[in-house]
């Protein structure tokens, strides 16, 4: 089956996902279509709500969901250093690089994975150029070129019509993901990705 795994780098709940989803993918042998997009641009579209509810950091909520990071990331055995002082941080940059990297999806995985290490377990600002170049040229890459095609107007369209295909699929944050056209949301959805990856079929009751 495939998975179209929609995502955006300055999550800290899709860096937990990306990484618990790989164990699954391999388990299953579900094909993943990687799908950078603007998680601010669906906020903006769709939920704007996170906005009020960030602007009120004593908000129970809000402390609550830190907490559970964190705890879903000891869980997974996934480091974390989160917030810094980056948080948060502009990702355009970011995923528009990842856009250059679209069509190659192999490439794409492991920037990605190189790019969320870079943030999330080392404490770097993935809005510097500088970072995105260093963390391309650890995968391989070439990335001083890829910082030129992030300028280029094609992949700004690329990654605006990624968000625009999101929101019109029901996303309302990072990470969306999509199996035949149905959203599961989130990291702690993954068992239930993996349940109907390996029943092969969406189960009767989410159609």
């Amino acid at each position: 089956m495939q998975l179209d795994f929609f995502y955006d780098l300055s999550s800290p709940w899709t860096y937990l996902a990306f990484n618990n989803l790989q164990p699954i993918i391999k388990e299953t042998g579900a094909v993943v279509r990687w799908r950078p997009f603007l998680v601010g641009g669906v906020f903006n579209a769709v939920n704007p709500g996170v906005y009020e509810a960030r602007a009120v950091p004593t908000d129970p909520k809000v402390a609550h969901n830190f907490r559970w990071l964190h705890e879903w990331a000891r869980l997974a055995d996934i480091p974390l250093v989160f917030p810094t002082e980056h948080h948060p941080v502009k990702s355009v940059l970011a995923m528009r690089v990842c856009c250059a990297l679209e069509p190659q999806q192999n490439a794409l995985q492991q920037f990605s994975a190189a790019a969320f290490d870079a943030y999330f377990a080392q404490g770097d600002n993935i809005d510097d150029p500088a970072v995105l170049a260093r963390v391309a040229d650890s995968c391989g890459l070439d990335g001083k070129s890829l910082i030129e095609q992030a300028a280029e107007q094609s992949i700004k369209d690329q990654l605006r019509g990624n968000t625009d295909a999101a929101i019109a699929l029901g996303a309302y944050g990072s990470p969306s993901l999509f199996i035949a056209d149905k959203l599961y949301f989130g990291n702690d959805q993954l068992p239930l990705v993996r349940d109907i990856l390996l029943r092969g079929q969406p189960s009767e009751s989410s159609r």
